[in-house]
């Protein structure tokens, strides 16, 4: 009986004729119907008395039990009898965990309806049993109803106080589990045909998706254990090799070889990242900000500028590479800094601050302060769905951003590049296509050298080239080049 208040539960057993009644167990509170669901409860008695109950029907002693609940004003009733203990096979399972005791499994797998799918797999003590995961919920064989229960003399007096638990070293467990498992997939693959294909599949997806951990991957648990626990073995194994010839001090020719590898490994998890940038950036919208896209080409301005030195530690927060890949051979970058920092970066604190922000800006091809000419790219980006005018807006800004620096560094800058980042429709590419000329790209990508004046008396102009580039252009090309990249490199691993 369920109410706010108590819980009562009837449990009735028969055995060899005794009638046994245990009543009136109350609880003042639950936190869910499940825990008294006799549907649930008649799992955890099986899970729990599997042992005891599949003896007592071995020696022909009928057995009975039925559970009763009132929920929320609603009779439930569950019965549990012999004839529900199924027929087990057995098997003898040779291992070296222990020299003088064997292992005997005791395994039913019967066929039923996809919602009574189950498994039940546990070590039997003294008629109890101590579960034991050996596969996932969500790996569980769909339509199925298994059981298995692993017998040996080698578990007497190897269970604590509370009866919960194995008395046994966390390696001498890991060791059953391992033997247990091994054993039980093979019944598995042997009785079900099709596992072995669903499980082929999950490896070739896996491997299609992680391909740089190719041969790291625990292949015999693939299927059975948790994807995340597959993923995590072979990362950690994988890093472990990594810090290994990190740490060595000098290599032996099998460790330089294992390197080049592990240093293919590592540039395909860098290739697979920026996939994941460039993938996030298809899904944008017109519902996007202008600092959402921002992010995905480099990290805001609290994150501060992007320097040579740091370019391995800044490498996945930086995806300059997205407009080009030689961009990431920057000696600055500046994400959506003030203009004057621009300025005063280069002129070393020379002038004073201007606080029109652009949005990224990279020194490029040398260092300033060697005081050679260098190179400078500025970007604008401009979110979805903006009118024409918002768009061409961009045009302005660029030139505007080029008669800045150019006033300030005349022939040190030797040119800068321009790029307008915006999305280009019909009427944006007609009031492009007087003065810039289309480009090769898998979309729209427009093209301008002008001249742009610095100074009056006398007259100084400097050249500059603009891209007014689609953003879904961008990402195309971006997606091109990387994918070459990454099926290159897939193909390799897969092999």
């Amino acid at each position: 009986e369920f109410d706010e208040k108590s819980v009562t539960a009837d449990v009735e057993a028969r055995k060899s004729g005794t009638h046994i009644k245990m009543t009136k167990y109350e609880l003042q509170k639950i936190a869910k119907n499940d825990y008294i669901d006799p549907k649930k409860i008649k799992i955890k008695i099986l899970e729990e008395f599997y042992p005891r109950l599949f003896r007592l029907n071995e020696n022909n002693t009928p057995v009975v039990i039925r559970i009763e609940a009132v929920i929320d004003g609603h009779p439930i009733f569950e019965t549990l009898n012999s004839a529900e203990i199924p027929t087990f096979q057995t098997i003898s399972i040779n291992s070296p965990i222990a020299l003088f005791d064997t292992f005997d499994l005791y395994y039913s797998i019967n066929k039923v309806e996809a919602d009574k799918t189950s498994m039940i797999s546990a070590i039997a003590v003294d008629d109890r049993t101590l579960p034991v995961e050996l596969i996932s919920n969500d790996n569980y064989v769909t339509g199925y109803e298994m059981v298995f229960l692993l017998f040996s003399e080698y578990f007497k007096g190897r269970v604590d106080p509370s009866r919960q638990s194995l008395n046994m070293s966390l390696q001498d467990q890991r060791d059953v589990q391992n033997l247990f498992r091994k054993v039980v997939v093979s019944i598995i693959e042997n009785n079900i045909s099709t596992v072995k294909t669903r499980n082929e599949g999950v490896k070739k997806s896996l491997i299609n998706k992680f391909p740089h951990l190719n041969g790291y991957f625990d292949t015999q648990n693939i299927g059975y254990i948790k994807r995340i626990d597959v993923l995590k073995k072979a990362q950690d194994e994988f890093f472990k090799d990594q810090r290994e010839l990190l740490e060595a001090t000098s290599l032996s020719e099998e460790q330089y070889d294992k390197s080049l590898e592990v240093s293919s490994r590592a540039l395909t998890e860098y290739i697979l990242f920026r996939q994941l940038a460039i993938n996030k950036l298809k899904k944008s919208t017109s519902e996007n900000s202008e600092a959402e896209l921002h992010k995905l080409f480099a990290s805001m301005r609290s994150e501060g500028k992007f320097e040579k030195e740091n370019q391995i530690d800044d490498i996945y927060r930086n995806n300059a590479w997205l407009l080009d890949d030689k961009f990431m051979t920057y000696e600055t970058l500046l994400s959506d800094r003030e203009m004057g920092e621009l300025v005063a970066y280069i002129t070393d604190g020379e002038v004073e601050r201007d606080e029109n922000r652009v949005d990224i800006a990279i020194v490029f091809s040398n260092d300033p302060e060697l005081k050679k000419p260098f190179d400078v790219v500025i970007v604008e980006l401009k979110k979805r769905g903006l009118s024409l005018e918002d768009n061409m807006k961009v045009v302005t800004q660029i030139e505007k951003r080029a008669r800045k620096l150019m006033q300030f560094y005349k022939n040190q800058i030797q040119r800068i590049w321009f790029y307008g980042i915006i999305e280009i429709y019909e009427e944006v590419e007609l009031a492009l296509a007087g003065e810039y000329k289309e480009l090769y790209s898998s979309g729209k990508m427009y093209y301008r050298e002008t001249e742009v004046a610095i100074a009056l008396n006398p007259k100084i102009t400097l050249p500059i080239g603009v891209f007014i580039w689609d953003l879904d252009a961008v990402i195309s090309d971006a997606d091109s080049r990387n994918s070459t990249f990454l099926n290159l490199i897939k193909s390799k691993f897969i092999e």
